[in-house]
C-alpha cells in the first residue's frame, strides 16, 4: 500500500509535468551516431565499391595442338627403338621395329611432332592396336607454350577472354620464383568428355584426373612472353626460374574474374 500511495501522489503532482524527458544518455547518442555513419558508409560502398575474386582450376602446359597416342598396326616383339624421348620426328618417320610372322615391320608416327613418351621397349611384345608412344603435335620445339585449364562446367561462363591468369607451375618453387603470368585466349563453349580430353592430351590418366568432378570446360591461356627471363616468359618475380619450363608440366591456374559491386550479389 505504501508503494501504491507514492505512485499515485507522483501522478497527482502537475508541477512535475513540465520537466524535460531524457530520451538517451550522451553515450547512447554517440553509439547511435556511429551506427548510422557505419551503415551509411556500408550502403555507399555496396553501390559504388567493387570486389574482385579468382577462380582456380588444374591444368597443364602444352603446345596449342596437343598430343596424340600412337598405336601399333602390327603385333609382335619390339626389336628396335629408332628414336629417343624428346626427339622431333617428321610425319611418317619410323619409330619402332616389330618382328612379326611376316618379318620385321616398322611402326611409323602418324603426324610429325616431339616424342614425349616411348611406352614400348625393346624386347616387349605388343598386340595390334596397343599404345606404344605419345607424340606432341609441334613442328618446332621453340614454339611458345600455352596452358590449358580444366574448369568445372558451371563456372566456365564466369571467365572472360583477356582475363589475367596466375599460374603455379609444379616444377617451379612458387615462394622462390613466383608465378607464371598469362591471359585467357579462349574459353570452351561446351564441357568436354573424358575421351575428348584424353584425345587432346594423349594421356588417359590426365583425362581421368581432370574430369574427376564432372565434364569440365577447357580454358586456353596464352603465356606472356619476356626477353629478360631464362624461360622466355613473364613471372611475378623479376627473373623467374633460371631454367626453361617444359611442356606437359602440371599447373594450377587462378583466373581473375570481373570485379562486381557488392549489391549485385543481393539483387536477383
Amino acid at each position: 500500500m505504501q508503494f501504491r500511495q507514492k505512485a499515485l501522489s507522483k501522478l497527482q503532482s502537475p508541477e512535475e509535468l513540465d520537466l524535460p524527458v531524457r530520451f538517451a544518455r550522451p553515450q547512447g547518442r554517440l553509439v547511435l551516431a556511429v551506427t548510422v555513419i557505419v551503415m551509411a558508409a556500408a550502403g555507399f560502398w555496396a553501390f559504388t565499391g567493387t570486389v574482385s575474386s579468382k577462380l582456380s582450376a588444374p591444368g597443364i602446359l602444352t603446345h596449342a595442338e596437343g598430343s596424340y597416342v600412337l598405336q601399333t598396326p602390327v603385333a609382335g616383339q619390339v626389336t628396335g627403338a629408332l628414336a629417343e624421348e624428346g626427339q622431333l620426328l617428321a610425319a611418317g618417320a619410323p619409330l619402332l621395329t616389330v618382328r612379326t610372322e611376316q618379318g620385321d615391320r616398322p611402326v611409323r608416327v602418324v603426324t610429325g611432332g616431339r616424342l614425349t613418351t616411348l611406352v614400348a621397349k625393346v624386347g616387349s611384345v605388343v598386340a595390334t592396336g596397343a599404345d606404344v608412344a605419345t607424340v606432341e603435335r609441334v613442328k618446332n620445339p621453340e614454339d611458345p607454350l600455352v596452358a590449358v585449364l580444366y574448369v568445372p562446367g558451371g563456372s566456365g561462363s564466369a571467365i572472360s577472354v583477356g582475363a589475367q591468369v596466375d599460374l603455379s607451375v609444379q616444377s617451379v618453387p612458387q615462394q622462390q620464383f613466383g608465378m607464371l603470368r598469362g591471359r585467357v585466349k579462349a574459353v570452351g563453349r561446351a564441357p568436354q568428355t573424358q575421351a575428348q580430353i584424353g584425345s587432346f592430351l594423349g594421356d588417359s590418366g590426365l583425362a581421368e584426373q581432370f574430369s574427376r568432378h564432372g565434364n569440365p570446360v577447357a580454358v586456353l591461356v596464352q603465356l606472356e612472353r619476356s626477353s629478360s627471363t631464362k624461360s622466355g616468359y613473364r613471372w611475378s618475380s623479376a627473373d623467374g626460374p633460371p631454367y626453361a619450363v617444359d611442356s606437359r608440366t602440371p599447373v594450377t591456374g587462378a583466373a581473375h574474374l570481373a570485379a562486381r559491386r557488392p549489391v549485385d550479389w543481393l539483387l536477383p
